[in-house]
């Protein structure tokens, strides 16, 4: 189905403005589809997020703020994510013994283990991103690439 199907909308001010909507508007189909896979795991795509950059970097442990920098959505709050994350024991919160104000942060067994799970089942998304070539999703990747050049 097309763009202008989806969202009942033929015309555009220029290719270029209706490149824009179709990459926010699949954006946010790409999310509601990845939010109602996690939903079955009670985690959020944020959480996922979250987790998914503690494994990144595991055993080294992340200050809260490189969690923040490193979130897709930089406009996730990353306290209150921990915060979850945390109550559900998937990850660790630790105040810095050398500085007080810092807090660290690391994912537990727990978390390692349902991002295993995780990944053993993500076969919906792959199954998605498998419509493109190995060619067109590196064309795809260098063109999304260019639009953030220089911001």
């Amino acid at each position: 189905m097309s763009l202008e199907d989806d969202i009942k909308q033929d015309k555009f001010q220029s290719e270029q403005h209706k490149a824009a909507i179709n990459i926010m508007f699949t954006s946010s189909w790409l999310h509601g589809i990845n939010a109602s896979y996690l939903k079955k795991f009670d985690i959020t795509p944020e959480q996922f997020n979250v987790l998914r950059i503690l494994r990144g970097s595991h055993p080294k442990k992340l200050m809260l703020s490189e969690v923040a920098s490193r979130m897709i959505d930089k406009s996730s709050n990353c306290t209150r994510l921990v915060e979850k994350l945390r109550q559900k024991a998937l990850v660790q919160r630790e105040i810095c013994k050398d500085n007080r104000r810092q807090v660290d942060i690391s994912i537990t067994d727990k978390g390692l283990t349902l991002l295993k799970k995780l990944d053993a089942e993500a076969s919906l998304m792959k199954g998605i991103m498998d419509k493109l070539s190995k060619t067109d999703a590196k064309e795809l990747n260098r063109m999304l690439d260019k639009l953030r050049e220089d911001n």
